[in-house]
């Protein structure tokens, strides 16, 4: 038991590790914290839901979600499998103000 709760304890600070670096790149337009409304078009990103960040980046990764910032959004998300889109995603809810 102890053994699953050390592995369980590592896989989710190696998460949360995951989740700081594939956010690092996002930050310049929505802020250290998501706090900011990036290039004064976006929703702030800290104050939605894992689910809502979640469905917006892979919408966005699909071609299917956006606005003005459609394509923006798309080259920057290309490349992140649906795995790496639910860690940031949760990386980012967790700043929630």
């Amino acid at each position: 038991m102890r053994t699953l709760l050390l592995i369980m304890g590592i896989t989710t600070l190696l998460g949360a590790a995951d989740g700081a670096a594939l956010f690092k790149k996002c930050t310049s337009c929505h802020g250290a914290a998501g706090e900011k409304h990036a290039l004064n078009k976006s929703r702030i990103i800290n104050e939605m839901s894992k689910e809502e960040i979640a469905a917006a980046l892979k919408g966005y990764k699909a071609g299917t979600y956006g606005g003005a910032m459609k394509a923006l959004m798309k080259g920057q998300i290309a490349a992140y499998s649906d795995e790496q889109i639910d860690t940031v995603a949760a990386f980012i809810a967790a700043k929630k103000q």
